[in-house]
This record gives structure tokens, sequence and C-alpha cells, in this order.
């Protein structure tokens, strides 16, 4: 059976999980106003996810005009949102290891450039989602992305990617393109896709950023520093995406940062590092998570 097919998983606990990381999305929505924190919006979703009966899937993403993906608040951080901002809210949501993945995006102010390329990012995840049937090819829908994009008068970001999801794994090994990749492998029926378009006025590629505050278990193995910190994150988060913070908040500054490093260097953990748009424009995205079938269900409507 081919990366991306659901393996015997629990039709309503991601149906649950879709609903809630809705409601979430909705909801962290609410907060994109100029002068709000982005920690009061971290510690708002983070309880309204655990609130509704679920955990994160991974930190909750806060990515900033030419920030696409990634960033998510540092420990007692400072920044606001500011008018003028695009701001992209990335949630994701599981219910048992059942996983929902969603995005939106928000202008802080009314901005033509901006609702030009929201619009752009939600034109190309509809035109996609009508797609997701079995015997679609990964090219059709990227290449149904791009014209959506291209046709607004902006470009895909082509190094970034949706992907397949199972349970307790985020990236199950299906990379949904947003451009024609020429790839001919074919949705197969009851496959779990997120579909996540970004949009940008810029060269349509991303680079990695030196700020990483994103990490996940990769390798567990024997570690000098930090034992507790390795356990702690094996039997909270499993191989979910975790935020430094989080780490921080439990067990302090220095031992999070011994850990991280002599982790980091063992090649114990993946480090997600902030993604940003190679000419510095501004990006917008779109994301639902969609149950493939002859109707596609959509989860996160």
């Amino acid at each position: 059976m081919p990366n991306g097919v659901r393996h015997n998983m629990d039709a309503k606990k991601l149906e649950k999980a879709g609903k809630i990381a809705a409601e979430v999305r909705e909801y962290a929505k609410t907060f994109a106003k100029a002068g709000t924190p982005l920690m009061k919006i971290t510690e708002a979703v983070e309880k309204k996810i655990s609130d509704l009966g679920a955990k994160p899937a991974f930190p909750i993403n806060i990515s900033i005009n030419h920030v696409a993906a990634h960033h998510t608040p540092l420990f007692k951080e400072t920044l606001v949102l500011k008018d003028g901002d695009l701001v992209k809210f990335d949630i994701g949501v599981h219910v048992d290891g059942y996983i929902a993945d969603t995005a939106v995006s928000v202008s802080i102010g009314k901005y033509p450039e901006n609702d030009g390329l929201i619009k752009a990012a939600e034109a190309a995840l509809a035109a996609a989602v009508k797609l997701a049937v079995p015997g679609t090819e990964l090219r059709e829908i990227g290449a149904a992305v791009e014209k959506a994009i291209t046709d607004a008068g902006f470009q895909p970001i082509k190094n970034l990617t949706g992907h397949s999801v199972d349970e307790f794994d985020l990236h199950a090994g299906l990379s949904i393109p947003n451009f024609d990749n020429k790839s001919k492998v074919k949705l197969e029926k009851d496959m779990v896709i997120a579909i996540e378009p970004f949009a940008t006025n810029g060269a349509g590629y991303v680079n990695e950023g030196a700020e990483v505050q994103i990490f996940k278990l990769i390798n567990p193995m024997n570690i000098r520093t930090g034992r507790e910190i390795l356990e702690f994150v094996a039997e909270n988060y499993n191989v979910m995406p975790f935020a430094k913070r989080w780490l921080v908040e439990k067990f302090g500054t220095m031992k999070t940062e011994l850990f991280l490093r002599e982790a980091l260097s063992k090649n114990i953990l993946h480090p997600y590092h902030i993604l940003v748009e190679n000419a510095g424009a501004k990006v917008a995205q779109a994301e639902h998570t969609v149950i493939v079938g002859d109707k596609p269900q959509i989860t996160t409507k």
C-alpha cells in the first residue's frame, strides 16, 4: 500500500479532529488585530484546543509577511501584530493521534495586496480540493493550484508542498505539489491529505531562516544531558512537532538549551527552521485536510 493511504484509521476521530481544528482556526482569526501580542493568541489557541478535547499536532504557526511558515512564538515573546501585516495561522490538532491540519491568512487592516494574495491562495485551495478523488495524478493538483494563483497575478511557492497524513504522522510520505511537477502518482480512495497552497508576489521559493523554535523527535537514543527532557518529549509528543517554549516553561532555559544542543548534535531531533520567501515578499497560505473519495471530504471545513 503506498504512502498516504489511511490504514484502518478511525473516521470519527479524524472528523472530530477536523471539526476542532476548524473551530480553533476561526477562533484564532478573532485575535487578528493590530497591537495583539502573538503570545496572547498562542496561549488562547492552545487552551482552546485543550478545552475542546484535543491536543496540538504541532505548535501553532503564526507566520507574518515574508515568513511563509514555522514561526511559533518564543518563550515570553513580545512581538505584536501590526497594521499592514499579512499573518498566517497554521493550526494542527490531533485526537488520539488522528490529525487535522488547517491554515488561514488574514490581513491586519485593509490592504489590496494582502487581500489579493489571500484570495489567490483560497481560490487555489478550492480548485485543488475538487480534485481530491481517486485516480487524480498529483501533477493535476499542482497544475490547478498554479493556474489559480498565476491567474490572480501571483506565484505559487514551488518548494513548499502539502502532504499525506497518517496516524501520529503529520507528513506521511506523499507530497502534494503547488505546481505541475509532472508526478503521475495517483490519489487513492481513503488517502488523507493536507492541501496547502502558498501565494506570493515574490520569487516563488523559500529559504530556511536562522530561527528555529519547533523540533520533532526522530531518533530516540541515550543522551547524557537532559534525559528527563527526552523522556518527557517521547511521552507527551511522540513524534509530533513541539515548541521549544513548551520545554522552557517546564524545565527552564538553561536545561532546555543544553538538551537541544546535544539532541541536535546526535540527530535525535529534527529542527524546523522558519521558512522565508526568497525575495522578501509577502506570502499567503490556505489549507484544509481532506479524505480522498468520490466526493472529497474536507474534515477542516
